[in-house]
């Protein structure tokens, strides 16, 4: 359902503390049989905020080539934190899909094109009907090759936008720091709910994927 949270990052020290043990999840994937919290060889990973996690992680698990989704937090401060506690916008993260990817099936830069055209980059601090910077639009980087495609594929992205008359991408792009797993009652989400809540809407501008390079 529509929720609003608030509209700015709180500083570390209006931070919620959080808690040092992790969330417990399920051993498998609920869609895909595959680890959810472990290691799979020979993959990547990629983490993605679209605004709700619901409708951005059944977006990435229909994905040939991806091996495994999670529901979580990210590019926060507060450590191990609850739905509730991320919610209210006092832990600084915003709600993230955790993609792990076998990069001989799929490339980077197709799992880029998927996020940019599934919402709506511009919006700022919310997506849709959900707003509050646990809704904002972010890229967690991988790596240097995975910074530069992000950033080579948002400004090819920002050229198509304008023409289309929107605003400026207000995507994040940063480093990834620690991943946090929201409660397994989040995981798969809309598999186990089919009904379910998705608030995910896109622009209708193509990404013009494999236009551009990131050197």
């Amino acid at each position: 359902m529509p929720f609003h949270s608030e509209p700015k990052l709180p500083a570390p020290a209006e931070a919620l503390p959080g808690r040092r043990e992790r969330m417990p999840v399920a051993a498998r994937h609920f869609v895909l049989d595959a680890p959810l919290d472990a290691p799979i060889q020979g993959t990547e990973v990629a983490v993605f905020g679209m605004g709700c996690f619901w409708g951005a992680e059944r977006k990435f698990w229909s994905l040939p080539g991806v091996l495994s989704t999670a529901a979580g937090y990210a590019g926060g401060i507060t450590p191990n934190p609850t739905y509730r506690e991320t919610c209210t916008g006092h832990t600084g993260h915003t709600e993230v899909v955790r993609v792990v990817f076998d990069p001989l099936r799929i490339r980077y830069q197709d799992l880029l094109k998927l996020f940019w055209e599934s919402h709506d980059p511009t919006q700022g601090m919310r997506q849709g009907n959900d707003v509050g910077t646990v809704y904002r639009s972010a890229i967690y980087t991988a790596g240097e090759v995975q910074m530069l495609e992000a950033g080579a594929t948002r400004d090819a992205y920002q050229g198509r936008l304008a023409a289309s008359g929107y605003g400026a991408i207000t995507t994040e792009i940063a480093t990834a720091r620690e991943f946090y797993f929201a409660e397994d009652d989040h995981q798969q989400y809309l598999a186990k709910n089919p009904d379910g809540y998705c608030g995910l809407g896109g622009t209708g501008v193509a990404c013009p994927i494999g236009l551009v390079s990131a050197t």
